[in-house]
C-alpha cells in the first residue's frame, strides 16, 4: 500500500519541483528587471564577459574573491588611481590606501561615495556589507568598521575589480 502512495505522489512531486524552477526564473527576471534600474550602466553577463579579464570577471560579476596575497595591487605602493575595471571610473585612491595586513588592498575613503553602493551580502553564512560600482552593480569587495581614522572604515577591495592609473 505504501509503496502505491509513492508512485501516485511522484507526478505531484515532479509537478512542485517545476513549478518552483519556474517560478525561480520568473524571480530572476524581476530581480534583473529591479537590477537594471537601480544600476543604470547593467550590462548582461555575456557583455562583461567580453569586455573584461577571466579574473575581472570572476571577481565582478561572479562576485568572487582573489586570493590573499596573490593579487596585484595589495602590495603597491606607488602614487595613482585605482579606476574600475569594467568603466574606468575613477573609484579609489593611492592616497586613502593602508597597509591592512590582510592580503587584499584596502582604503579608508572612496574618492566619492556617490560611485559606489554598499549593499547586504548573506553569503556563506555571513553577514557583510558589499562594495558594488554603484552605475553597474558589479561587486568590488566588501567594507568593514576597522580601518584608521578619520573614517574608521576599511574597504576591502579585489585588485581583479580594478585597473591601476599611476600619477604623473
Amino acid at each position: 500500500m505504501k509503496q502505491k502512495s509513492l508512485y501516485f505522489l511522484a507526478p505531484l512531486m515532479a509537478f512542485l519541483v517545476f513549478t518552483a524552477c519556474a517560478q525561480q526564473s520568473d524571480n530572476s527576471a524581476k530581480a534583473a528587471a529591479v537590477q537594471n534600474k537601480n544600476f543604470p550602466d547593467a550590462k548582461p553577463d555575456s557583455y562583461w564577459k567580453k569586455v573584461l579579464s577571466p579574473e575581472a570577471y570572476e571577481i565582478m560579476v561572479n562576485k568572487g574573491t582573489e586570493r590573499p596575497f596573490e593579487n596585484p595591487y595589495w602590495n603597491n605602493h606607488k602614487k595613482g588611481t585605482y579606476v574600475s575595471a569594467a568603466t574606468g571610473k575613477p573609484l579609489f585612491s593611492s592616497n586613502t590606501k593602508f597597509e591592512s595586513g590582510t592580503g587584499w588592498p584596502s582604503f579608508y575613503a572612496p574618492i566619492n561615495p556617490d560611485d559606489i553602493m554598499i549593499v547586504s551580502d548573506n553569503s556563506f553564512g555571513m553577514q557583510r556589507d558589499e562594495v558594488v560600482e554603484k552605475s553597474t552593480g558589479l561587486h568590488l569587495g566588501h567594507v568593514f568598521d576597522d580601518g584608521p581614522p578619520p573614517t574608521g572604515k576599511r574597504y576591502c577591495m579585489n585588485s581583479y575589480a580594478f585597473k591601476f592609473i599611476p600619477a604623473k
